[in-house]
This record gives C-alpha cells, structure tokens and sequence, in this order.
C-alpha cells in the first residue's frame, strides 16, 4: 500500500464525488507538507475550513487553503516555498502545475471576500489510474486546491502547533479555535455573495456553538475595523454581535444554504433541523 492509499484508507468511499473530496484532502496535507519543509509555518498560520476539517475533525470536506501571515508583509511571496510543494507531489508520482491568479474585490463570485492584497495560486493536480480503489475512476480528472494567503491580515489573534502524522510525522501552525471561529463569523456576516449563499459557514458556525468554543471577539472586532464593517472607535460587545447575527439569519434563504453545503457532507439528513429560529436559538447559546 503506497502513502495515498493509506491516507485514503481512512474514509468511508462508496462514490465517485466521495472519492474526489478525500483525494482533495489528501492533495491538501501533502502541499501542507511542502510548504512545511520550507519554513512556511514560521510566517504564516493555517485557518479557515480546510483547517477545522484537518485538525479538529470537522465532517465536511473543504475546497481551499486559507492562511495568514503571522505580521503584516506585502513583499511576501508564496511562491518562494512552491518548489518544495512541487517535490512532495513529484516524490509520491503526482502531476501537478502552480498557475498564479491576480484578483480584486471586482472579481467573480468565487473570490467574492478577498482583499486586493491577498494572493491566491491554484494547484493542477492530475488524478492517476485509480480504478483499483474505485470501479470507473481512471486517469485524466483533475483536481484543483486553491491557496490563499493574505499578506495583510488583521492582528490580535493567537496560534498553536498542530502535528499531522501522513503523509510523513510534521508540523504546522494554525490560529486557535476562537480565532477560527471569529474569522468564520466574519465570512458568515460580511461576505459578499449576491445572490448565493454559503451554506458551509452556516454548518461551520453550528459546529462551534456545538461544542461551546469561546468567540476572540477582540480578534473579530479588528476584522471587522479592517473590513470597514465597524469603525475603529466603537467597540464591538457580545450583544452587538448577537444583534448583527439575528439581522442575517432574517435574511438567510435557508434551502439555498442546505443546497450549497450538501456536496461537503455525508448525511444531508443533519441539516433538516435547519431554520431561522434555530439558527437564532444558537446565536443565543454562543459562548465567549
């Protein structure tokens, strides 16, 4: 058994789609691994869904990289560490391409959040033969992982070391739980999607009431200063986050965020609890 198999052993795959979103993970852990071997983590954190999947255990899968830098650097360039990236995948027999795209608060909907100072590359990844694993999936399929790093980030977070075991013994760092979770709430209140809906930061935003994880509101208030969703003179208190979440969820279209996130998960059975009164019932229960 080669190391993508063992990683892949690890899920439950009875589908093509199920296959696709456990070789996205794996490709993730081994460009974690890359930037890893080349001192990526000593300026830069992990955060976002991608990190809450992989190191908390969060049971939807996620599509991108997210990180940011540990202090503000706008000469910083990811694509110093890419080499070492590119040598994980070659080691294991992986075709992958690193393409560089430039995009703006303007651009499309699948960058509908980003500042113009966050870099975004994405990963070409070639799927191998893999008709052994799966019946019907053979070479040619592509897989792309997008990074995003941003280079100018908001402060006042904090960050712990995290030990990934496959596919060889390394670390990284990510931002901690209440600041996972503050940056969550800040998609989840001030993201621009016309006329989509994201439902994963509405799954993501359960989970962290779930499990009683504390909000660094201080972290999010600075986000939110950044974003020029609060001014820097105010202070942003539980009760005016609580007032800003209960004004979205009267607006939230809740089939559409059902739709959205069911291609992530297994069971589209948890979300039948799904409503604006429920969401209100754990916008009260949020710990702090």
């Amino acid at each position: 058994m080669n190391v993508i198999e063992q990683m892949l052993s690890k899920y439950e795959i009875n589908s093509e789609n199920e296959l696709i979103n456990a070789l996205k993970e794996v490709y993730q852990e081994i460009a974690l691994l890359g930037l890893y071997r080349g001192g990526f983590f000593q300026k830069a954190a992990f955060y976002g869904g991608t990190a809450l999947r992989i190191i908390h255990g969060l049971d939807r899968f996620s599509e991108d990289l997210d990180f940011s830098l540990l202090s503000k650097d706008p000469t910083f360039d990811i694509e110093t560490y890419f080499p070492y990236v590119i040598d994980e995948f070659e080691a294991l027999g992986i075709k992958m391409t690193l393409l560089k795209k430039s995009k703006s608060k303007e651009s499309n909907i699948e960058s509908a959040f980003l500042k113009n100072d966050t870099s975004i590359h994405t990963l070409n990844i070639e799927i191998d033969d893999l008709s052994h694993i799966l019946d019907g999936i053979h070479s040619g399929k592509k897989i792309k992982i997008k990074f995003e790093v941003d280079i100018n980030p908001p402060l006042k977070f904090q960050t712990e070391a995290h030990t990934l075991l496959l596919p060889t013994t390394f670390n990284i760092i990510a931002m901690t739980l209440p600041n996972l979770y503050a940056g969550k709430l800040h998609a989840l209140l001030f993201r621009n999607w016309k006329t989509r809906v994201k439902g994963r930061d509405w799954y993501d935003f359960e989970w962290y009431v779930k499990r009683g994880v504390k909000v660094n509101l201080e972290h999010l208030q600075e986000r939110m200063i950044e974003s020029g969703d609060l001014n820097r003179e105010e202070r942003l208190s539980k009760e005016k986050l609580k007032a800003l979440m209960k004004e979205k969820i009267d607006t939230l279209d809740i089939d559409k965020a059902k739709q959205e996130v069911q291609v992530f998960i297994k069971d589209p059975s948890v979300l039948d609890f799904w409503s604006r009164d429920y969401f209100k019932l754990l916008t009260d229960r949020m710990a702090f």
